[in-house]
């Protein structure tokens, strides 16, 4: 249930902050501000709490961190809340927002159903003016940007998309109502993970399936189980501290890490059970738990793929499907895309009823009134048309706004020539603008209640250090920003990123510039530099009061 009622009286109002989304990193930064004494609101364009879990509700959808570290880290939350499943669905996460929300009373303070559509620095007052679609304007002190990762559906450019006459979604934009696809014939594009989730959910219930992949996904064994209220009590009792704590440790940001140690370390027998033990815990665990080594060192990574190859292919019967599925050389280094996590993925494509397009081999020409036609001239007819095509991830939440800063520019223009920012947190000419989980972060690579707690945590104290010396704007200087540019591309350059085709680089949208989205460096790392700029008096920014001429901080 939305609540609107404040909106005619929040037009035209001054509030401290503006916070856009309303997700783990908008519901944290509400929580936070509020609690510092800031006057707060939120501006949601969904209808409810959750951000991607409101909006992924597709047939399937689930988070791929263990519970225990997929939730806030506050005693006052995890206390009396237990879940479910050792990786919960959509709907247990939506009921977890609800709960928030009723604990920590956000709702108060959040506009639902209203999207941001524009936000323009005004220098006069060193002010933000925020208007939205459905006719509010306000003018915040800050602009918070907590939009997601992975909140802009990329729609393929395909001929004749609009003439299909079945039912066609793309899976971030699902029917909160659901879609029968029981005896229909259902066609999904794209094998990321809204796909893989699509296609493990439907393959047993409908008529015929069919597939169309242009890169198989490297999916690993999630493991999933029930999980026994007794235990997670004593989990809280004995062990959610220090969990919470680790994650401030590892890599990841999860409560396991890399391991530092070099793979070619290990013997053979060795190295063939250390890897049947991370595949056995499932997860991340063998992406995010295994050798360092295999992020920077192509022979080592060849390890870690043999390794997945020969388990994935012995749960595929056609040997055509263990060609398309897994293939004996790796169609990218192992984890240079994120790998998702599956229960029975595999096992679809040995019905009958399922048929697997390799879309490099036999690409689609056309969406046609009955379905897909693909080169060869085969017209697939379908009843449900599934776009699992992903986002224009990282950039593309917030350069689709209409964001200007001081010299006038667009956000997205000013992306679009390149990414720059400093600290994965704001931008130049985009003075009191902050944004978090998103471009230049730890992102792709990190938990994200985690990261929403170390970026949020981050700019609430700037904001109560800015008050307490009277300071009212706060920017980035360009040299600053250059540096964090060229120090996220070292990091990224010396692994093996950029040997993978993917939504990390923005190679996944036509045009867009291929480059480092995220920090890769990890969040220790990352927490270290973050600290440094602060220690040092907020190095790197300039920070300047109403009246007074703008002074650099040093």
């Amino acid at each position: 249930m939305s609540t609107n009622a404040q909106q005619p009286s929040l037009s035209n109002q001054e509030l401290d902050v503006l916070v856009v989304g309303a997700g783990f990193g908008g519901a944290y930064q509400l929580y936070r501000l509020r609690q510092a004494g800031f006057s707060v609101k939120v501006f949601e364009s969904a209808s409810n709490l959750g951000g991607t879990w409101y909006w992924n509700c597709y047939p399937g959808s689930r988070v791929d961190s263990d519970f225990s570290i997929y939730q806030f880290s506050m005693e006052e939350l995890w206390k009396d809340w237990s879940w479910s499943e050792r990786f919960p669905g959509q709907k247990e996460l939506v009921e977890y927002f609800d709960y928030v929300d009723k604990k920590l009373d956000l709702r108060r303070d959040i506009t639902f159903d209203t999207r941001v559509t524009a936000a323009h620095f005004d220098t006069t007052t060193n002010r933000w003016v925020v208007t939205t679609q459905n006719g509010i304007t306000v003018r915040p002190r800050f602009l918070i940007l907590c939009t997601g990762f992975a909140s802009k559906p990329l729609i393929p450019d395909y001929k004749g998309l609009g003439t299909f006459k079945g039912v066609i979604h793309h899976t971030s934009r699902w029917p909160q109502e659901g879609v029968k696809w029981a005896g229909k014939r259902v066609g999904v594009i794209g094998t990321g993970a809204s796909g893989v989730q699509v296609i493990q959910e439907c393959g047993p219930d409908v008529s015929h399936l069919t597939v169309f992949q242009r890169t198989p996904n490297l999916a690993l064994p999630m493991v999933q189980r029930k999980l026994d209220e007794k235990a997670q009590k004593k989990m809280k009792e004995e062990m959610y501290p220090y969990i919470f704590r680790r994650r401030l440790q590892t890599f990841g940001g999860f409560h396991f890490d890399t391991i530092k140690t070099s793979l070619f370390d290990l013997t053979p027998e060795e190295l063939y059970l250390e890897l049947d033990e991370l595949w056995s815990k499932g997860g991340f665990h063998f992406w995010l738990g295994a050798h360092f080594d295999t992020f920077t060192d192509e022979r080592a990574n060849d390890e870690l793929y043999a390794f997945w190859q020969k388990k994935v292919k012995a749960r595929i019967n056609d040997p055509e499907m263990q060609r398309k599925l897994a293939p004996i050389v790796a169609p990218h280094p192992f984890g240079t895309k994120r790998p998702c996590l599956e229960q029975r993925y595999y096992e679809v494509y040995n019905q009958p009823n399922v048929t697997l397009i390799d879309i490099n081999e036999n690409p689609i020409s056309e969406i046609t009134p009955k379905g897909v036609k693909t080169r060869d001239g085969v017209e697939h007819e379908l009843d449900i048309l599934v776009l699992a095509t992903g986002f224009d991830a990282v950039t593309g939440s917030i350069a689709q706004i209409d964001i200007r800063g001081t010299d006038g520019v667009l956000i997205g223009e000013k992306w679009g020539k390149g990414l720059s920012t400093y600290l994965g947190l704001t931008s130049a000419n985009f003075p009191n603008m902050f944004f978090l989980y998103g471009p230049h972060g730890p992102t792709a690579f990190c938990n994200g209640p985690t990261c929403a707690e170390i970026q949020g945590d981050w700019i609430v104290d700037c904001l109560k250090y800015m008050r307490d010396k009277h300071f009212t704007r706060i920017e980035p200087k360009k040299a600053a920003e250059d540096g964090w540019v060229k120090k996220v591309n070292e990091i990224f350059s010396a692994g093996l990123w950029n040997k993978a085709k993917s939504w990390y680089t923005g190679a996944n949208v036509p045009g867009k510039v291929i480059e480092s989205l995220n920090f890769t460096g990890g969040v220790p790392l990352y927490l270290q530099m973050c600290r440094e700029v602060v220690e040092k008096g907020y190095e790197g920014f300039v920070l300047s009061g109403t009246q007074d001429t703008p002074r650099p901080h040093l």
